[in-house]
């Protein structure tokens, strides 16, 4: 995998063990192109994985930048992906779900991957509205296979695009 823009465009992420599925180039370079300017912007990636997607935004120009992941097995590469990155970059190991029942800050980004078997996906949007992590002009966007269903708004979160990127879908929601 590769960074597709920005300040570290072209450098090499490696790929965790276990499993994973990174998000395509293709669509990261659309995501950012729809997102346009995110530098400034604190971005959080729950479900990082490789960390791809966060680095992505950092190389862009997002800052700060939180890595959400709970697999201990991942954080050694997602250290490693992030060692070259001038900017910090926080990675916090814990279930995504306990990190935003807990979460002190808001976020004007939230980018969020769960594995495409998880169950009731929605539930993830309700706890970002819940708990408010969303600034007021917020964005959250989901990744999902294009089987999944989702609802046109979740507590103040209403559904406003959709993507389609082979079987995947991105889904952007904001208050």
């Amino acid at each position: 995998m590769r960074i597709t823009g920005g300040l570290y465009k072209g450098r090499k992420i490696i790929c965790p063990p276990g499993i994973i599925r990174p998000a395509m180039d293709r669509m990261r370079e659309s995501l950012f192109a729809i997102l346009y300017d995110i530098h400034q912007k604190s971005f959080l990636d729950l479900y990082s994985g490789s960390g791809i997607v966060g680095i992505e935004a950092a190389s862009r120009g997002a800052e700060p930048v939180y890595l959400v992941e709970k697999d201990f097995k991942k954080k050694g590469t997602i250290l490693k992906n992030i060692s070259f990155l001038d900017s910090g970059i926080q990675v916090i190991m814990t279930q995504c779900e306990t990190y935003l029942k807990k979460a002190n800050r808001q976020f004007d980004i939230v980018y969020c991957d769960p594995p495409f078997n998880r169950k009731n996906k929605g539930e993830i949007i309700e706890l970002i509205d819940t708990n408010n992590i969303l600034n007021q002009e917020g964005k959250v966007i989901i990744h999902a296979p294009q089987e999944d269903t989702f609802a046109e708004s979740y507590g103040t979160l209403t559904l406003y695009d959709t993507r389609k990127y082979g079987r995947s879908m991105l889904y952007f929601f904001q208050k």
